[in-house]
């Protein structure tokens, strides 16, 4: 697969102070005395943050939007290449941002500001999704729930499963990620999952994982495995409320499909 090639000068990311911690004063003086961008950059650079703040991100394309996420990275190069290059490698956004930092790192242009910068951008969009449904009922927000979920999962490129606990209430204590596998299967302990809801207190529980072929089909483990943690529940008086399959545009509930 065809990508442009993008020469990055290593300083120009090791001298910003914005992803990396403080550097030397010496070093400081040095990137103070740097060349600034071009005119033309600047221009480029002032208009499509004009563009934003006026008409928002549905008024960009997902280049343009990369391009200004990397532009606080790399403050002296023209990132426009290396934002359509990231695009064509890993085909959305959303892949983008989620991408493991070694894959990153094999990026032509990549180096740690901008690993850093994708990382931190989904970062604050998964805390974000997240703060809508912490301690909330689950029924009341279930859209942002199912929101929250595709957010933090339906990029991986590896299967993950997350729990979440739940109150007397049906509200959302907290989720963990309990278990990471491979493109196609996760390990999964359900007495580690069962003590870790007694340690929190929880009542009930939601299964979460992710399949990352994109399609949310539940597997004959899928089935079975959740098979065994419904009746563990039910012993310890825990309820499996669902079992979600997290994929690429779609989720699978167990319990809207009569498996639970």
């Amino acid at each position: 697969m065809s990508r442009a090639k993008v020469q990055i000068d290593s300083m120009s990311e090791m001298s910003l102070p914005l992803f990396l911690p403080s550097a030397p004063a010496e070093t400081r003086a040095g990137a103070a005395s740097a060349p600034k961008p071009p005119s033309y950059l600047r221009d480029h650079r002032k208009r499509l943050r004009s563009r934003f703040l006026e008409g928002g991100a549905d008024a960009m394309p997902d280049y343009e939007l990369l391009e200004l996420l990397l532009m606080g990275a790399i403050p002296r190069r023209d990132v426009k290449p290396l934002a359509r290059a990231l695009l064509e490698e890993f085909n959305d956004l959303a892949s983008v941002i989620a991408a493991p930092a070694p894959k990153l790192a094999q990026q032509e242009g990549v180096g740690p500001s901008v690993i850093c910068a994708l990382h931190l951008a989904g970062a604050i969009a998964a805390r974000t999704a997240r703060s809508r449904v912490l301690n909330r009922r689950v029924i009341s927000s279930w859209d942002a729930l199912l929101e929250y979920c595709h957010t933090v999962m339906s990029h991986r490129d590896v299967e993950h499963v997350r729990v979440l606990f739940l109150d007397r209430k049906n509200c959302l204590l907290t989720d963990e990620e309990l278990g990471r596998g491979t493109v196609d299967h996760v390990p999964v302990y359900p007495r580690e999952i069962l003590r870790r809801a007694l340690e929190l207190g929880a009542s009930a529980l939601i299964l979460v994982h992710n399949h990352p072929s994109g399609d949310p089909t539940p597997s004959q483990a899928d089935i079975a495995m959740t098979e065994r943690i419904r009746q563990g529940a039910e012993a310890l008086s825990l309820v499996l409320h669902d079992h979600l399959i997290i994929g690429a545009s779609a989720e699978y509930s167990f319990r809207a499909n009569g498996l639970l």
